[in-house]
């Protein structure tokens, strides 16, 4: 079978586009050109970026989405492309985190977790692949963790939840072969967002050093949430008839600064 190019007009679904890595990845994404429709709780948030981006040339539209529930995710699904046109590409980035020790975590918040990162994505997925196999093209993108590879304490239920999207994507993968659309997962190391800036000092210090124990916080650098967003845009922009399957992003350690002193001279 001949791949076509990919189509000019390519429309794309952010969820989880109110703040953080989905908030870049919908602005880098329309910066290159595609409508964009934003996807969120927060609306209002959604209202500003959309403002910001069709001040700068672009096109988007905000649209209100609730991943734990079902009539939201199929409902929103409907309005971004009664405004923008059948989806070609769609990011599912929604989350939040919530950490704790995993034999102090309640059954109730360990599975809000996995309601919102594992079972919401797959809502999404369910909602829009229908139509990306009746057109046999179309990329569907889930924002992964590292720490399905290298699991962090404090955080059972995010890993669970991001180790599940691994098992997923990875079955989906194999399911789609042939229909000309291809899946992926986008897998962000420690990245600076909104999630976990809530937390309490206490806990955020004992969570570090539990990290710092177990060798998984081996220098302050972040990841910038426009990172993964290139990652992303990578992603979806390659040739039809290829496939990047997985995309893994850290964070660089700081380079000494007599080092950097050292080259700049």
């Amino acid at each position: 079978m001949a791949f076509l190019p990919h189509p000019e007009r390519r429309p794309v679904l952010v969820a989880g586009a109110s703040s953080g890595i989905g908030a870049a990845t919908a602005e880098w994404l329309a910066a290159a050109g595609h409508p964009v429709a934003l996807a969120a709780r927060r609306v209002e948030r959604l209202q500003e970026l959309a403002d910001k981006i069709t001040a700068a040339g672009g096109e988007a539209v905000a649209v209100p989405l609730d991943v734990t529930d079902e009539t939201s995710v199929i409902d929103c699904v409907a309005k971004a492309e009664a405004a923008i046109g059948p989806l070609e590409i769609v990011v599912a980035g929604a989350g939040d985190l919530a950490v704790g020790l995993s034999y102090e975590t309640s059954p109730e918040a360990f599975a809000d977790q996995i309601n919102i990162h594992l079972n919401g994505a797959y809502r999404i997925f369910r909602a829009v692949i229908g139509g990306m196999m009746d057109r046999a093209r179309g990329d569907f993108v889930f924002i992964g963790s590292d720490v399905a590879i290298r699991p962090r304490p404090w955080s059972s239920a995010y890993v669970a939840a991001k180790s599940g999207i691994d098992g997923l994507v990875a079955t989906i993968q194999l399911e789609l072969e042939g229909t000309g659309v291809r899946a992926g997962v986008v897998r962000p190391g420690q990245t600076l967002t909104g999630m976990g800036m809530n937390l309490d000092q206490q806990t955020t210090e004992d969570m570090l050093n539990d990290w710092i124990k177990h060798g998984l916080a081996r220098h302050g650098n972040f990841l910038a949430p426009e990172h993964i967003a290139q990652a992303v845009s990578a992603m979806v922009s390659m040739p039809r008839g290829a496939h990047m399957r997985v995309v893994e992003v850290e964070a660089e350690g700081a380079i000494p600064r007599a080092k950097r002193e050292q080259t700049n001279g």
